[in-house]
């Protein structure tokens, strides 16, 4: 079962149909949606400020999300992808976003709705990505626009992808 904890008087709640695997930690004040999962060895760290999570998130294998104590607050909004190993601190993600593998995304950072974070890119302290854009590299800037075509076949098919992938699991301890 996943390590869920207390702290500082929060305990993480979350919605209906959820999935964690036995190695992730949720931690603190977070909330999510329905439909959200975190995924092996992923941390959702909300013991200095709040988290919050829309529906059909999925924090996949070994990403952190946390905060700044204090200061910034982490919220993401439905249909948000976060690709393994990726660090998404203090920020705004809108709705329907893919976050790519092993990207960085820091305090105060802001991204729109339909937007996707190439994997390795890194969005410095205070980027605002607006919608329908692609952002890809150290630091990340606009590289394109995003087609509906590309929303469909990336942003839209992970998001429904994770859900249908936690669904393979549920009938172990795990579920929830």
């Amino acid at each position: 079962m996943a390590l869920i904890k207390e702290c500082r008087g929060f305990t993480p709640k979350y919605g209906e149909d959820c999935w964690f695997a036995e190695n992730a930690t949720i931690v603190g004040d977070v909330e999510m949606g329905d439909q959200c999962s975190v995924w092996f060895s992923a941390v959702v760290r909300g013991d200095v400020n709040s988290i919050k999570f829309g529906n059909k998130v999925n924090i996949q294998d070994g990403a952190v999300i946390h905060a700044t104590y204090e200061k910034t607050k982490t919220n993401l909004g439905n249909n948000v992808s976060v690709g393994h190993n990726a660090l998404v601190h203090g920020c705004t993600v809108e709705d329907n976003v893919l976050i790519g593998m092993g990207s960085i995304v820091m305090d105060n950072c802001h991204i729109e709705s339909n937007c996707i974070i190439a994997a390795g890119a890194v969005l410095l302290e205070g980027t605002r990505v607006e919608s329908w854009s692609v952002y890809a590299g150290v630091p990340a800037k606009k590289v394109k626009t995003l087609t509906p075509e590309l929303f469909k076949g990336e942003v839209q098919r992970i998001a429904d992808n994770y859900v249908k992938y936690a669904s393979w699991f549920k009938d172990s301890t795990s579920s929830f």
